[in-house]
């Protein structure tokens, strides 16, 4: 059935008002700031690998969202605290297009931890810096220049998720019935065995800052304390804790970390910064948090050598869908008869880049960017250079579509 009168009113007033506010009623010095303001941005995100950064916070910037589900600024009625850096970690930029000067936190390479009270702004502070990966924000977005480095991932615990064919033996070995974990797959993940996978899987696609919250983590995966070591032996656990490997990934493989922390205060001696939000207020606390290392009586944190990593090699024909591919939300995409959640993709931001991300899956089913064999990342890459030289319509099925927005190849793979 046509709605006739609901399609005259889109095509006779909406859709005529929408062509009117778009291309005629656009103040042009407006949007000639706009674009400024954008690429100095972009040009910010792209000094701070040469300045030894991973991350940069504008002082001023306003990070406390509406709420959970509305990710506009609190408005300013609410009285959020604005950013302001530690004086330690100022750090100043002369902007080449507005030709402003713009100073905020440079957050450096290596080991970070974000510490504090509940409610006080730690995860805050994280999500600014995992959603800097996009570099540009909307002018009034309030993060405008929070940046991050593009290859930085969240990973975190992802309870009942499927993996195929991840090497996480450098977390996990010696399982009971002596079950395998270097090529491990399983389509219902623990815990534990979930945020291996997703931290081996980042590094495998050339992540160089891995971001993560104690609140969304599996605590094993993470820290092993010397109460638990006494009653059970090294040799009956099989899982090798984050904090073993955070100075290895450092120094080995030029992988910084950053992580908020309320409750383990161990990780105190493998950082190189930590961060203490107090109401919204960050502070420096490394000095502080150093002294009360050397007052502790703990046992040195073991130092493990991260294992080499293995690629994913693709399997074409394992990517046809048998059926019809949707993309119901953001967070779900409907292939065939299986259902693929993204729900804990933190960094998929909308809708438009889960159904691009679709697309990219039947691409490989149609053998694009793949020969046989070819390992996970070489299709990807392949991909991204399709996307690079004739756009986002080259992922399109069939036909123009219109709603894509591009993703990271880490959220593909």
């Amino acid at each position: 059935t046509v709605l006739g009168a609901e399609a005259y009113e889109i095509f006779d007033n909406v859709l005529s008002q929408l062509i009117q506010e778009a291309l005629f009623n656009i103040s042009v010095p407006h949007l000639q700031d706009h674009v400024k303001i954008v690429e100095d941005q972009m040009w910010l995100q792209s000094q701070l690998d040469d300045v030894g950064l991973i991350a940069f916070i504008r002082n001023g910037a306003i990070l406390p969202r509406i709420s959970g589900v509305d990710d506009g600024p609190m408005p300013m009625q609410e009285q959020p605290t604005p950013f302001q850096s530690p004086a330690t970690l100022e750090k100043s930029f002369v902007l080449p297009r507005t030709g402003e000067n713009v100073t905020g936190m440079g957050v450096p390479k290596g080991i970070t931890l974000i510490c504090g009270g509940g409610f006080h702004g730690k995860s805050t502070l994280l999500q600014a810096i995992q959603w800097g990966v996009y570099g540009a924000k909307v002018p009034g977005d309030g993060r405008e220049f929070c940046v991050t480095n593009p290859t930085a991932m969240k990973v975190r615990a992802e309870d009942g998720r499927s993996v195929q064919a991840v090497d996480i033996s450098s977390f996990i070995n010696n399982l009971p019935f002596d079950k395998d974990t270097t090529c491990f797959s399983t389509s219902d993940a623990s815990g534990s065995t979930s945020q291996a996978s997703n931290i081996v899987e980042a590094i495998e696609l050339g992540t160089k800052s891995l971001l993560l919250d104690e609140d969304t983590c599996a605590g094993n995966c993470i820290f092993r304390d010397e109460k638990m070591k006494l009653l059970i032996a090294n040799d009956k656990e099989p899982i090798s804790p984050f904090i073993n490997y955070v100075g290895s990934l450092k120094r080995d493989l030029s992988i910084s970390t950053v992580m908020v922390v309320g409750a383990i205060g161990e990780l105190f001696s493998v950082a190189d910064l930590v961060l203490v939000m107090d109401s919204y207020r960050c502070e420096d606390a490394t000095l502080r948090a150093k002294d009360i290392v050397r007052g502790s009586t703990s046992q040195p944190i073991p130092s493990q050598s991260f294992g080499n990593i293995k690629n994913r090699i693709v399997v074409r024909d394992k990517f046809d869908p048998n059926g019809k591919v949707k993309t119901p939300r953001r967070g779900l995409i409907v292939y065939g008869d299986t259902e693929i959640d993204l729900s804990s993709v933190e960094q998929v931001v909308s809708f438009c880049q889960t159904t691009a991300i679709s697309a990219y899956l039947q691409k490989l089913a149609a053998g694009a960017g793949a020969n046989s064999k070819q390992p996970l990342l070489d299709v990807l890459d392949a991909l991204d250079g399709l996307v690079d030289s004739q756009g986002l319509d080259a992922l399109a099925v069939s036909q123009f579509h219109g709603g894509f927005t591009r993703p990271r190849k880490m959220e593909v793979g």
